[in-house]
């Protein structure tokens, strides 16, 4: 197995909390020191393997999730390979993975697994995160993810304390590769860090919460951080694609444009975003059943920015 690549709090959130420690390194977080020259967002490709074509998304629910929940997420998959009318959508997001090299990339949604009984507990680390994505199998083909999904019930090993998810992947037969990612329910454990901007943010700016498109602040925290490992798994799975900075700890696809969900986002501010006139809820992407969505910014590789939908 190899090292995991994090995915560090879904906003400026814990860039704040080392604000100081951090001053006097200005190219290490642009965001933050605003007012300081600093280095762009390049994200270099290592001429490792990517995920490319044809690309089989299969998810594995660990602990009791309602189907509700379950159709917000399924949902947002299905929405990445159909092209919803009025822009922006879901699909116009992910169009930006084509820009990669090799795209463009068609995700489906694969098999399912419901583990409602907690088989291995309500205490995980990195080792059972891995068996249970193994449980999905690995297929004939390494063009897939096995994605575990936990309730807001399970502890994850530094789950709120320096990471809402992870993507890592294992070598099986034949030195095949196996990618396989995790994202967890942060609704209950901590809302203000892997659910914002839903949530009271526990440092900086106390700017009040939007309102989760979706009415479920840990399910619609968990597709912003879905939507960060997908992209980051696609475009960097065996840790010799898209990335700036060490392998061990790296920026990637969405990670590079942390906290960023529209024009004009500052730390503490998502920016400019879209509210439905009648639920008052938060929005930059429509998707499948008229389902809305709040996605993070992507780096696109073409115009070497973090560009917003909006």
């Amino acid at each position: 197995m190899s090292s995991n690549v994090v995915l560090k709090m879904n906003s400026f959130l814990l860039l704040l909390i080392t604000f100081s420690a951090l001053a006097k390194f200005s190219s290490a977080s642009p965001r933050i020191l605003a007012l300081v020259k600093t280095n762009p967002t390049i994200l270099k490709y290592h001429k490792g393997a990517l995920l490319n074509g044809n690309i089989t998304i299969n998810l594995i629910w660990y602990g009791k999730f309602t189907p509700s929940q379950r159709s917000i997420i399924i949902d947002f998959i299905q929405s990445l390979n159909h092209h919803v009318a009025p822009p922006p959508s879901v699909s116009s997001w992910w169009r930006t993975t084509a820009n990669y090299v090799g795209g463009p990339r068609t995700p489906t949604l694969g098999k399912q697994i419901l583990d409602q009984n907690y088989s291995l507990g309500k205490s995980l680390n990195e080792t059972h995160i891995a068996a249970l994505a193994s449980k999905l199998g690995v297929g004939p083909r390494v063009n897939f993810i096995n994605f575990v999904l936990t309730d807001a019930n399970v502890a994850v090993e530094d789950f709120c304390m320096n990471r809402c998810g992870t993507h890592g992947y294992t070598r099986g037969k034949k030195g095949k590769y196996s990618a396989y990612a995790w994202v967890g329910n942060s609704g209950r454990q901590c809302p203000g860090l892997c659910a914002w901007p839903f949530a009271k943010p526990i440092v900086g700016p106390q700017t009040k919460p939007l309102v989760a498109p979706n009415g479920d602040v840990g399910v619609d925290g968990m597709v912003i951080n879905l939507a960060t490992v997908l992209a980051g798994t696609v475009t960097n799975p065996f840790d010799g694609g898209y990335f700036q900075g060490p392998a061990t700890a790296p920026l990637e696809a969405v990670s590079a444009c942390t906290g960023i969900f529209g024009s004009g986002a500052f730390p503490g501010y998502p920016g400019k975003v879209l509210v439905d006139k009648v639920s008052g809820a938060s929005y930059n992407a429509q998707g499948v059943n008229r389902r809305k969505y709040l996605l993070p910014t992507m780096w696109d590789p073409k115009t070497t920015t973090c560009k917003p939908l909006l």
